[in-house]
């Protein structure tokens, strides 16, 4: 993104605002007392999907790193990590997801399907953050 890291982590650092610039979050607004940082919880709405969005870690201008709750029973634990890498350029942005359902080959299926959307979700947030960024750039 053409944008230095400070500007991109302003952005995803206000946590509560990703329907702003995500075009498949519908809605989304903090359910805590923290506006920033480890503890702070969103709730985003996605389709017809209520999930919760729990700061696990957060190191400014590098990396957030958040639990997401409320996902089919399948998935026992999934979460989100977006990595913030200065370039000559501006910042390569990357997210991460985890996803696990379980270690028997029938829930691996499973992990693989979950997998699949939350990957097509990252994509669609990040061309949406780097839309909602570079708007402004000539």
């Amino acid at each position: 993104m053409a944008r230095s890291p400070e500007t991109v982590w302003a952005t995803l650092a206000d946590f509560g605002e990703i329907s702003r610039w995500a075009p498949n979050v519908a809605h989304s607004c903090l359910t805590s007392g923290h506006k920033e940082g480890v503890g702070s919880v969103r709730r985003v709405q996605i389709d017809r999907n209520a999930l919760l969005e729990r700061v696990t870690e957060w190191a400014p201008g590098r990396e957030i790193r958040y639990s997401i709750e409320g996902l089919p029973s399948v998935v026992r634990s999934a979460s989100n990590a977006w990595k913030l890498v200065r370039t000559d350029a501006g910042t390569t942005v990357t997210i991460t997801s985890r996803i696990d359902t379980g270690p028997r080959p029938p829930q691996q299926v499973m992990a693989r399907v979950f997998g699949r959307v939350l990957a097509k979700a990252s994509r669609d947030m990040l061309e949406g953050l780097k839309a909602h960024l570079e708007q402004d750039t000539p």
